[in-house]
């Protein structure tokens, strides 16, 4: 018997991962975004770079801390937190008292 238009042979939906919606971004590409905030970050602009960094790879890992992550999104959110760090630390030094 053939399956004629609007009747189907599939008696069970196709499985939710197959069913998404394609417009937003998937978790491999949050954690590539996040670890290329993240280098840029070491450059220019880490107080802001590094938050988005940390943001893109926490999104990346599920938004949760534990179980199984993937590399670059780990990679993402440490690299964020020293660009976080190194940020603060420029500020400091250049508001600090100046010798001439």
């Amino acid at each position: 018997m053939m399956a004629g238009f609007g009747h189907t042979t599939r008696k069970h939906p196709r499985s939710r991962g197959r069913m998404r919606s394609g417009s937003g971004p998937d978790r491999a590409t949050l954690g590539i975004i996040g670890v290329i905030c993240a280098v840029a970050g070491f450059f220019v602009l880490g107080i802001i770079l590094g938050p988005a960094a940390i943001v893109c790879g926490w999104l990346a890992m599920g938004r949760r801390w534990n179980g199984a992550h993937p590399v670059p999104a780990l990679i993402a959110v440490v690299l964020g937190a020293i660009d976080i760090l190194l940020a603060i630390v420029w500020m400091a030094g250049a508001a600090g008292p100046q010798m001439l």
